[in-house]
């Protein structure tokens, strides 16, 4: 091969001589490096059902509203539970006045000569009192219930956080314990890495993450902690409890992805952040 042949050569073969080394590097960097780009922005989704049951006659916010922990967020007719509590409170102020009369009548029993009052009639007397005090203390604690309820008719937020799903209206009927909106708690956002199996070792717990959502913002947090299971699909119980084998195998085994729990520093003011966003999470093990 003469000079001017090769020279034509060597261009073509610096190509391929830099196609391999890139082709070799993007590989490593894949196979060696911790990132995935099945990420999701998680959040804590609280159910807010109310403690009592009745008609709701105010609803004091609006879908996708920001409330503090605290705030009334609806209302149930409250007429019911006032009555039911000065109906307690009655019955508390009888079963006090019950409790003084066996008292008084076992103090004068207790003072009375032995040829007067016979020693049963005495224990009788004592054991009175003692029943009535116990009553007097149901008294207490059916009064307790009541002003209870009657506080629970203004369901409150458990958390600062987002509205969303309102399902209910003024007028409706609310059943006690059936969830009519949800509380997003602001404090609680994280994100799930999942990553493959294969990658589990280089990552520990405290490892600096670099999270890049999709709509552009970049968020810095490090690896919370790993999930140590997930379901297996092929070795699901029979109805005998027996391990329910799969009789077919596929040649072409995939390596699993395996949930990693990223805490998220710091949430800049100007992003938004949604749970169920998509990101790609990049593990930084060097940075330990």
């Amino acid at each position: 091969m003469n000079a001017k042949n090769l020279l034509r050569f060597l261009p073509t073969l610096a190509l391929f001589i830099v196609a391999i080394v890139v082709a070799v590097l993007v590989w490593r960097h894949y196979m060696d490096s911790p990132w995935t780009r099945d990420g999701r922005v998680k959040a804590s989704v609280i159910n807010v059902a109310p403690d009592v049951s009745g008609l709701v006659t105010e609803v004091a916010v609006h879908d996708n509203q920001f409330v503090h922990r605290g705030d009334v967020l609806f209302r149930i007719d409250a007429m019911r539970y006032r009555l039911a509590l000065t109906q307690a409170e009655a019955a508390l102020a009888a079963q006090q006045t019950q409790v003084s009369l066996r008292r008084r009548e076992a103090q004068r029993r207790a003072h009375l000569a032995a040829e007067v009052v016979t020693v049963e009639s005495r224990d009788s007397a004592v054991t009175q009192a003692d029943a009535a005090v116990s009553q007097y203390d149901a008294a207490v604690a059916a009064r307790d219930v009541a002003r209870l309820n009657l506080d629970r008719t203004e369901v409150r937020a458990p958390a600062d956080g987002w509205i969303t799903n309102l399902d209910v209206h003024a007028g409706d009927y609310a059943g006690a314990g059936r969830a009519l909106l949800a509380v997003i708690d602001s404090h609680s956002f994280w994100v799930y890495g999942y990553f493959e199996e294969t990658k589990l070792p280089l990552l520990k717990e405290g490892d600096p993450a670099e999270i890049r959502l999709i709509s552009g913002p970049v968020l810095q947090g490090h690896v919370e902690s790993i999930t140590r299971g997930i379901t297996d699909r092929d070795n699901t119980p029979g109805q005998q409890l027996l391990a329910n084998v799969n009789p077919t195998f596929s040649w072409v085994r995939l390596a699993q992805r395996i949930p990693v729990r990223i805490h998220i520093d710091a949430i800049p003011a100007d992003v938004t952040l949604a749970a169920g966003m998509t990101c790609t999470v990049i593990v930084k093990p060097a940075a330990r």
